[in-house]
């Protein structure tokens, strides 16, 4: 029972961080096409993340917040996130396997793969699992906040985003802890 565990959102100026944990099943008929969730069409991977949630041995999905990114710093609320996840598996993995160069602190043995969403079919699930869901929730923040457009650029320092914040200021769903934020404040 192999676990991968991805996340989404560490680099944002706004919103949680959202961490996927996925055990795939090996009579899956899709394995050997997930890949990175940046790297798929959103098309398909809105197939493709019903297809997981369907067919997967187990999945979950689990978030740090807005507060505990700015309470722990964004490092250690992932990796809070990443723990979260694989403890809400209705399977216990017998191994996890998370995307990147650390490894939160398990029960269980882990091990980090660098560009693991590109090399484990696991990983690559969890990404597209935790991508859909954040996009989700960016466009949930997008209609409480209006103004912003997070639900274009996801919370991003992009351009637009930079000058509506010049604009409007920070909303709560910023991460106050991050530079271009704190300056503002």
């Amino acid at each position: 029972m192999l676990a991968g565990v991805d996340e989404v959102g560490r680099g944002p100026l706004a919103g949680p961080v959202v961490t996927a944990a996925v055990i795939l099943s090996p009579d899956d008929p899709y394995l050997g096409q997930y890949r990175d969730s940046k790297r798929v069409a959103e098309k398909k991977r809105l197939k493709l993340y019903h297809h997981i949630r369907k067919h997967a041995v187990a999945y979950s999905v689990t978030l740090a917040s807005i507060e505990e990114i700015d309470e722990l710093n964004i490092l250690h609320a992932t990796m809070l996130s990443m723990r979260r996840s694989v403890d809400a598996l209705s399977v216990v993995p017998s191994r996890v396997l998370v995307d990147g160069n650390r490894v939160p602190d398990l029960a269980v043995p882990a091990e980090a793969i660098v560009g693991g969403d590109d090399l484990v079919q696991e990983i690559a699930a969890a990404s597209i699992i935790a991508k859909v869901v954040r996009d989700r929730l960016m466009q949930r923040l997008d209609s409480r906040f209006p103004g912003y457009d997070f639900s274009r650029h996801k919370g991003y320092g992009t351009k637009v985003h930079m000058d509506a914040l010049s604009l409007l200021g920070p909303s709560p769903a910023h991460r106050k802890s991050f530079a271009p934020i704190a300056k503002l404040l």
